[in-house]
């Protein structure tokens, strides 16, 4: 063995073992680690002559989406062993590369074989063919190692020398089998704009469940090629759909509905979930969040604050507009993070009567500047005051772009699993801070008064202020983030 290949080999070995030690122990030790009830998926990645780096977290979204899945991903795959398969009742082929050693290969023919589920995604019957994809996206042959037999047995077709696509296109997708599970109650077919994949070599155990037409005007065969089917292999169940060039090709209706039923088939033989997935549906129980901004300018990174289907959010960029009427009955939470100076008795009563609800009140950075004038809001409320000019002499000060060591001062929700961060941020000086606050965050920074985050002595909601979040180096700060989603929920109470 040549030293080029004996480093290839340690590495691969070396991976292998952070793989099966870190993220995939024996199985009697891994199960709890997953959630209860759910589907156990592997999605196999890392290696792709297509995004994988896109496309594999789509396709766990899709999953976790539906509320059926648990759902882990490995960009290692050589090295797995049947051990490391055991959790799971499905795998998820995302990859096309080199071949995955024979214990990885014969752990993956097991798990099929036994009576668990394999789906397996485009380009990925073009995997183990023995040749070879060019980062350009042309072919060579006879440069890999030799094709996988049994893999194409799993898959029921995969790539030949004459297999190719035309030009992408939209296309539609005709369903063929519409009694199988997968299909049942889809309609009779759907449009694609994706690459049509043609003369792909069959097996015959293959259960074909919808093709499409390859239209010689766009360099196809004029044929009506298979686009998706089933294979049983012994005692599993594989599902193959020749779909999923890009995220663009992903984002179809058709794709996901597919997709995401035909994993529920592989891993358990039937199909629970409706013919419409909607991926970009609101769970019922969403918190319904008023974010008000105004009066000071930000980075627009600020919103992807509020990314993520655990909430759905409405922005008002003026107190004026956002206390104008009552919003008792339309939210859950609300995040200022405005720098408002001046506020109507009308709109008063409004932010007062929502405080006053057994609602929920995130007050975020120069927020705690607010209504200076207003002692009812900042002493009793809020909990603290940054005291402009011109209120008093001895106004409060900021400091840009300060390195701030900032740790969690007791136990609380909100800080729980956050821990010490290290974070260039605004620091603010010389605030008031009622000495009744739970102080949750603190610094030791000297441009700091100390508490960076507090939870208010207010009766009627829960009330929290976190002063960190000038710009995008905190708004795109992983802590700051897990920090202001924390507080959101907590002071909607749902964290306790």
């Amino acid at each position: 063995m040549s030293k080029a290949k004996r480093v290839a080999w340690l590495l691969r070995a070396a991976l292998a073992f952070l793989f099966l030690a870190g993220t995939a122990p024996a199985s009697q030790n891994m199960e709890p680690f997953f959630r209860q009830g759910a589907l156990r998926v592997l999605i196999l990645s890392g290696r792709n002559n297509h995004d994988w780096r896109s496309t594999t977290p789509y396709l766990k979204k899709l999953l976790a989406g539906s509320g059926l899945f648990d759902v882990r991903v490995t960009e290692e795959p050589d090295g797995m062993t049947a051990e490391a398969l055991a959790p799971y009742h499905l795998l998820v082929v995302d990859y096309m590369g080199p071949r995955w050693g024979r214990e990885t290969e014969k752990a993956v023919e097991g798990f099929v074989r036994m009576g668990k589920g394999m789906v397996v995604v485009h380009g990925a019957s073009y995997a183990f063919s023995g040749r070879e994809v060019l980062g350009d996206g042309h072919v060579r042959t006879g440069i890999f190692e030799p094709p996988w037999p049994e893999y194409a047995k799993m898959v029921g077709g995969i790539w030949s020398d004459s297999s190719a696509h035309g030009d992408r296109h939209s296309f539609e997708v005709r369903f063929t089998d519409r009694e199988h599970p997968i299909t049942r109650g889809m309609g009779e077919s759907f449009f694609a704009t994706d690459e049509l994949y043609h003369d792909q070599r069959m097996e015959p155990t293959a259960q074909i469940l919808a093709t499409a037409y390859s239209d010689p005007a766009t360099r196809g065969t004029g044929e009506h090629e298979p686009i998706l089917w089933t294979v049983g292999y012994h005692d599993g169940r594989v599902f193959y759909t020749a779909l999923g060039h890009d995220l663009n090709a992903m984002s179809v209706p058709g794709f996901a509905a597919t997709f995401v039923r035909g994993c529920e088939w592989a891993a358990t033989g039937k199909v629970t979930l409706g013919p419409q997935i909607d991926t970009y549906k609101r769970p019922e129980n969403a918190l319904r969040v008023l974010l008000v901004t105004g009066g000071h300018d930000y980075d627009t990174e600020f919103y992807t604050l509020f990314d993520g289907n655990w909430l759905v959010w409405d922005h008002i960029t003026s107190n004026h507009q956002a206390f104008s009427s009552d919003i008792r009955d339309g939210y859950d939470v609300l995040v200022l993070y405005d720098l408002s100076h001046e506020i109507t008795e009308n709109e008063r009563k409004n932010l007062r009567d929502f405080v006053e609800s057994d609602k929920g009140l995130v007050v975020l950075h120069h927020a705690i500047a607010n209504y200076n004038s207003w002692p009812w809001w900042w002493r009793e409320v809020v909990g603290g005051r940054y005291i402009l000019p011109e209120t008093v002499k001895s106004a409060s000060s900021y400091k840009h772009d300060v390195d701030l060591l900032v740790r969690p001062k007791g136990k609380h929700p909100i800080t729980a699993g956050v821990g010490p961060l290290y974070i260039r941020d605004e620091t603010y000086k010389d605030m008031w801070i009622s000495p009744e606050v739970r102080v949750i965050l603190e610094t030791d920074e000297p441009t700091s008064d100390g508490p960076v985050a507090w939870i208010s002595p207010y009766q009627k909601s829960r009330v929290m202020f976190l002063q960190l979040g000038h710009d995008r180096l905190a708004h795109l700060h992983p802590a700051y983030r897990e920090l202001v989603k924390r507080s959101i929920l907590w002071s909607a109470g749902r964290l306790e």
